[in-house]
């Protein structure tokens, strides 16, 4: 495991759902399941997140608020999209307002299906995160060196 992603930090966004997602998101931090024995962190601001787990679909109203949270966090960032509705539009698809899935809005590196996605995959799928957190560690660090010299 890298430097970067022995402790990652969280940060959760509900877009436009029923929030059954976001109940098994909560399930997940519970005692229960406890995902800080993996060292993730719920935190609340994206300045200090690595990945940015997003519930629900994206609308006209929140794209704006996806993206904005999306380019506030620092450079290597994950996006996890849990649930069927984050992953593809879900149930609401077909609704006047939904654009469909977060991908529509900003870059996927996870996505972890599911109506309600249940609090296994989603912890499965910030696991997911953070592998591709230390890829992309490694790469920007590489990066940096090159320009540097």
């Amino acid at each position: 495991m890298a430097f970067a992603s022995k402790s990652p930090w969280v940060i959760h966004y509900d877009g436009s759902s029923c929030n059954g997602c976001d109940i098994e998101v909560l399930a997940a931090l519970c005692p229960g399941y406890d995902v800080e024995r993996f060292g993730i962190i719920n935190t609340g601001n994206p300045k200090h997140a690595d990945i940015f787990l997003v519930t629900g679909s994206v609308n006209e109203q929140n794209k704006a608020v996806i993206r904005e949270i999306y380019d506030q966090m620092v450079e290597p960032k994950v996006v996890v999209a849990c649930g069927i509705c984050a992953c593809t539009g879900g149930i609401f698809h077909d609704c006047y307002n939904v654009l469909g899935g977060v991908d529509s809005v900003i870059p996927v590196d996870v996505y972890a299906p599911g109506c309600a996605v249940c609090p296994e995959n989603i912890i499965d799928a910030v696991v997911q995160g953070v592998a591709v957190l230390d890829e992309k560690s490694k790469a920007l660090k590489k990066k940096r060196k090159e320009a540097a010299l």
